[in-house]
């Protein structure tokens, strides 16, 4: 074993992990080298909007954002002459200029939760870099002091992002060069722009669909993560289910839930039925549709239209379908 660490070379920390890369845009602290870096095309996350709950058994933000989208993960070193204050202040002034609007915003203990540090250092909570012991070490143990967060969002035609920064003075039990100086967390989740999560069809294609095979797949109807409700951007293809519904009638449907298979089968069960009966009671109250030719179902993921093995097909998996009654 002696043989073994020997021949493994040490990290050279005055040098970018190899592959890493800043965000677009986002300038990094002046002399601040790249620990850590993964991309994810599309994952979940949750940012925080509230300090830290400090309260017993607790261990999590008293207020968050669930986001899914374009997910990078990064961990800097800042020089060691570096204060997490003039560093936090380096990344907001970037973000200004960025036209960035402030979420949530902290300084200290007080403000930020005392046991702050644990959204990284408790894996559970999906922030925490595992590929090695250098980095799993990032703010060890007691050793977080001035602790500051700042989150920011930015609203294109084509896109949202979201940005979480925490820069701590931390030492580093594994490698003491990582150690007694800032180490500076930044996340960023980009959602899918408007036009890639949005498929509309008008209602001339939904009773197409619905003549020809019984049958229409939605998925311009959209909900919050985890949640059955139903996101602004569901408006234009809700309108265009009633406006269907208000041309034919006669026709009384099943309003179907659809989930992926992620989590138990109770689980989603009761998602796919609550989020299928939020479907039917917009339609109900915001485009009078009666409610006698609506009825809600939730099958969970018993129902596939593509492999849940990428996720690709799970997206494909998640949606609410019309099936004529």
């Amino acid at each position: 074993m002696a043989a073994i660490a020997a021949a493994t070379p040490a990290r050279d920390l005055t040098q970018d992990q190899p592959g890493a890369r800043d965000i677009p845009g986002l300038p990094r602290f002046a002399d601040s080298v790249i620990i850590g870096y993964r991309l994810n095309e599309f994952d979940r996350s949750e940012l925080p909007t509230a300090k830290w709950d400090d309260r017993p058994g607790n261990a999590f933000w008293a207020q968050s954002i669930k986001l899914e989208g374009r997910r990078t993960r990064l961990l800097y070193l800042a020089p060691a002459n570096a204060s997490s204050l003039e560093v936090i202040g380096n990344y907001r002034r970037a973000l200004d200029k960025l036209d960035y609007r402030p979420v949530f915003q902290c300084s200290g203990f007080e403000e930020c939760g005392k046991d702050v540090a644990r959204f990284y250092t408790d894996e559970a909570h999906g922030k925490k870099f595992t590929d090695s012991h250098l980095l799993k070490s990032v703010y060890s143990g007691n050793s977080v002091q001035e602790p500051q967060i700042y989150v920011a969002h930015l609203s294109k035609p084509d896109a949202e992002s979201y940005l979480f920064v925490f820069a701590a003075f931390q030492d580093n039990y594994a490698d003491s060069e990582a150690g007694k100086r800032v180490a500076v967390f930044v996340e960023e989740v980009v959602a899918r722009s408007m036009q890639e999560r949005m498929v509309l069809l008008d209602a001339a294609e939904l009773a197409r669909g619905i003549g020809a095979e019984g049958r229409v797949a939605l998925y311009g109807i959209h909900f919050d993560f985890d949640q059955a409700s139903l996101r602004p951007e569901s408006r234009p293809q809700l309108e265009q289910m009633a406006r269907m519904l208000n041309e034919q009638p006669e026709l009384p449907v099943f309003i179907v839930g659809h989930t992926d298979n992620q989590g138990s089968l109770e689980y989603n069960m009761d998602l796919s039925q609550r989020r299928a009966a939020e479907v039917v009671r917009a339609l109900i109250s915001n485009y009078g549709i009666l409610g006698d030719r609506l009825t809600p179902m939730g099958v969970a993921g018993l129902a596939p239209v593509a492999s849940n093995a990428s996720e690709e097909g799970r997206t494909r998996n998640r949606r609410v379908e019309m099936v004529a009654r």
